[in-house]
């Protein structure tokens, strides 16, 4: 098996061709593994199948199964991710701002890829495709590392990747996959300095706890989701109720999804039996009050709070006042994303100003903290820290800017 060190090398000369290719050939790299995706996708599902089976007979969880299971709509959905991608306008060579200074140097700032992108997942066969199709697209060769569970779909799909970079004459280790999982080779990964420009963890605490810990490349760290959802005193009492399900249900194993609900003590004898049978299915564990409005709901215990569930649970917490409101959010968020369902215009700015989020939504399901549904296009992950990128990660955020600076001959005196 090639050493994580070689892959990443051959990462490291790919990026510097990419990094000058023309848009045009960017893109048509990028619609052929979309083509290619289809009519290989019998080879990727059957690889895919072989990962399922195999995560099922270890005893996995249902959530962690559904984040491996690829199918024919999904396969599809990664095909029309990688054409969305190359409809997008390339940041590449994009000046962001110019002067010129009163000696004659011209000064402008130019977006440059960052060079070599390198992504450490779990379980998400469909990262392989979003991630290479955006770090390709902005420039930069994708170093990736899936987990063991999907390491039979990422060799499928990188594959298909490759071969629809080559036919279009880039080199095919634009899109290198490390298939080494073990823990030696992942820490290994995240200390190739001098080879990763970027490394973002697509996974849960332990993944990120594990970068934090071991890696001397520079990192953006795409954190879990604690979302809170906080139903004002002013709230429609059915647009609180549509949100809340949205939020827990429409997919309840990502990071946008929400996991906690907040209550004004003024509309909970209201609003908790109603959302309590919408949530049919759904396990509700809350404070004292909650639970006397509710008499199915479990007792939260203090971890309930901070706890991202990825799954059909939800915490729920009744206060009595918006400080109290905002307090328990900033308590218990990991900083994705929070929102708050009003009718008092004052109490929205003032839950937007305080609440320190990555995105804060008014009115909106949490769900749409999203790069596609921003408008960016597919998203490489979604920010939780406040440098370089923060929210979701489209091809802006992966890029860096440098300074281009035109003379005539003029020397500093």
């Amino acid at each position: 098996m090639t050493s994580v060190n070689d892959l990443g090398r051959r990462a490291k000369s790919a990026s510097r061709a990419l990094a000058v290719a023309a848009t045009g050939t960017k893109d048509a790299a990028l619609l052929a593994a979309a083509d290619l995706m289809l009519h290989r996708g019998e080879e990727i599902l059957e690889a895919n199948a072989g990962d399922v089976r195999r995560a099922t007979d270890a005893g996995s969880s249902p959530t962690v199964v559904d984040r491996l299971r690829l199918n024919e709509a999904r396969v599809a959905s990664m095909a029309a991710g990688l054409r969305q991608v190359a409809a997008l306008a390339d940041p590449v060579g994009e000046v962001t701002e110019g002067w010129t200074r009163p000696n004659g140097l011209t000064i402008e700032r130019v977006r440059v890829p960052l060079g070599v992108v390198a992504i450490i997942y779990e379980n998400r066969p469909n990262v392989t495709s979003d991630a290479a199709g955006l770090c390709l697209k902005s420039g930069n060769a994708a170093f990736l590392r899936g987990s063991s569970a999907a390491l039979g779909s990422n060799r499928a799909v990188a594959a298909v990747l490759r071969e629809g970079i080559a036919k279009v004459g880039l080199p095919e280790d634009c899109v290198v996959l490390v298939e080494d999982t073990s823990h030696e080779a992942a820490r290994d990964f995240m200390r190739l300095r001098g080879v990763i420009d970027c490394l973002i963890p697509r996974g849960g605490p332990s993944l990120v706890q594990a970068v934090l810990e071991n890696a001397t490349v520079p990192y953006v760290i795409d954190g879990d989701g604690n979302c809170h959802v906080y139903v004002d005193a002013s709230a429609d009492i059915d647009m609180a109720v549509s949100i809340t399900v949205n939020g827990k249900t429409q997919r309840p194993s990502v990071c946008n999804a929400t996991e906690s609900l907040v209550v004004h003590r003024r509309v909970a004898s209201e609003f908790l039996p109603r959302v309590a049978e919408a949530l049919a299915g759904v396990r509700l564990v809350g404070d004292e009050t909650a639970c006397a409005l509710v008499p199915a709901m479990e007792a939260a215990g203090e971890d309930d709070w901070g706890r991202e569930y990825l799954d059909l649970v939800l915490s729920v917490k009744v206060v009595d006042d918006l400080d109290a409101a905002i307090g328990h959010v900033q308590r218990y968020s990991s900083g994705h994303t929070e929102a708050i369902v009003t009718r008092d215009l004052d109490a929205a700015r003032r839950f937007t100003r305080e609440v320190d989020a990555a995105a804060v939504m008014v009115n909106a399901s949490t769900r749409f903290t999203d790069g596609e549904q921003f408008g960016f296009g597919a998203e490489i992950g979604i920010s939780t820290q406040k440098l370089h990128a923060r929210g979701p990660m489209g091809l802006r955020e992966l890029t860096t800017t440098k300074y281009v600076v035109m003379g005539t001959g003029q020397i500093r005196s």
